[in-house]
């Protein structure tokens, strides 16, 4: 440093590294920084060193020794432990609830990882105060549909349409599922759905073939542009745009004969 002004983030991150030698992972919310998840930065930096490594302590870091090394994904010069890891290391030393589900959740809907990638991490480390953890990844998939749900529903306030139902199973005159809508204009017949960027998480039920083949017109929009078009005005026209010509379509031709079953409601305050 050549300033005496405090140190950036970045410069402790080096340094940490720079200390604790070439063999050290930055972990936890760090390295889910790092990914362009954004949760408030630590007091300290948390390290993975290799089990047979001793450090003398130091003030601006946090020393995890572990047998579980993993490989690390270099950004900007820095190794940094995976997504799943990064996030396990988060839940499991923390007792803020709130934090605790931030981890989990926000790499999931940045498709950084999914929820069985998650749960291999945990089960391969210590089972020991993992209670709440695993009660979290149980509630996952509630927590960051919820979250991106009310994502939406914001955007849809600058949207000229008619409030939605969310989160419907759409079926046919025989009440055999079809699809999924996370978001649904009955009295048209138009779904929206949020295309998730792990496809390997995607479910058949969340599909669009059988829903376009009943003849409801669906508008797919990945969920990472849901997540960023509330802070980028030229992506939320975009959506907006594409939304309301959808609707405008299906509002020209005869509803199709399908049922709609919603399942909940988001919480959108």
């Amino acid at each position: 440093m050549l300033a005496n002004s405090e140190p950036t983030r970045k410069q402790l991150l080096r340094a940490a590294i720079t200390y604790a030698g070439p063999r050290a992972v930055i972990t936890g919310v760090d390295a889910l920084n790092a990914y362009g998840v954004q949760l408030p930065a630590p007091h300290t930096v948390r390290l993975l060193v290799p089990v047979e490594q001793r450090l003398a302590p130091k003030e601006f870091v946090t020393v995890e020794r572990t047998t579980r090394m993993p490989k690390p994904i270099m950004r900007d010069g820095l190794p940094f432990a995976p997504p799943s890891r990064a996030a396990v290391d988060v839940a499991r030393g923390t007792s803020n609830i709130a934090l605790l589900r931030s981890a989990l959740a926000l790499p999931v809907m940045h498709g950084l990882c999914d929820h069985d990638s998650l749960q291999r991490e945990l089960e391969a480390g210590n089972q020991r105060g993992t209670a709440a953890v695993r009660l979290a990844l149980r509630q996952l998939d509630v927590t960051a549909t919820s979250a991106l749900h009310s994502n939406a529903a914001a955007l849809l306030q600058h949207a000229p349409l008619p409030p939605p139902q969310w989160n419907v199973t759409i079926q046919d005159c025989r009440r055999r599922p079809l699809g999924y809508a996370d978001a649904w204009w009955d009295e048209i017949g138009l779904a929206w759905q949020f295309e998730p960027a792990v496809p390997e998480s995607a479910t058949p039920a969340h599909g669009h073939l059988a829903l376009t083949a009943a003849k409801v017109i669906v508008v797919r929009t990945p969920a990472a542009d849901v997540r960023a078009a509330l802070d980028d005005f030229s992506l939320r026209d975009m959506i907006v745009r594409e939304l309301a010509a959808a609707f405008a379509e299906a509002g020209t031709r005869e509803r199709p004969r399908v049922e709609a079953r919603c399942l909940s409601v988001p919480y959108t305050a």
